[in-house]
């Protein structure tokens, strides 16, 4: 993990990494266009609440791989460094996560 200052880090993903995730973020944007369209198209509100779930499910799915990756990846680098830091962050942005 590279740090650029005390309080922005940044971390490099593989290609496989970044496509994976982008392709993630670009359906749950479509979803939102098209949450959008059902507004503008007089869709019924059940229906768009429906899609609402939807899009709620893929944003939480998106955080749960993004999570999974940080914990393989940051996570375990930190504490095999003796960063034991790492865990109040982890903690803290899960109970942000949790709300």
């Amino acid at each position: 993990m590279k740090q650029q200052c005390s309080c922005h880090k940044t971390r490099v993903r593989s290609q496989e990494e970044l496509k994976k995730l982008s392709n993630r973020l670009s359906r749950i944007e479509g979803q939102v266009r098209g949450l959008r369209e059902m507004l503008q198209k007089d869709v019924y509100c059940m229906d768009i609440l429906v899609q609402v779930s939807a899009v709620n499910a893929a944003i939480n799915s998106f955080s749960k791989e993004l999570l999974g990756e940080h914990l393989r990846t940051c996570v375990a680098e930190n504490l095999r460094q003796g960063n034991d830091e790492v865990i109040d962050e982890l903690v803290n942005v899960l109970q942000k996560l949790m709300k």
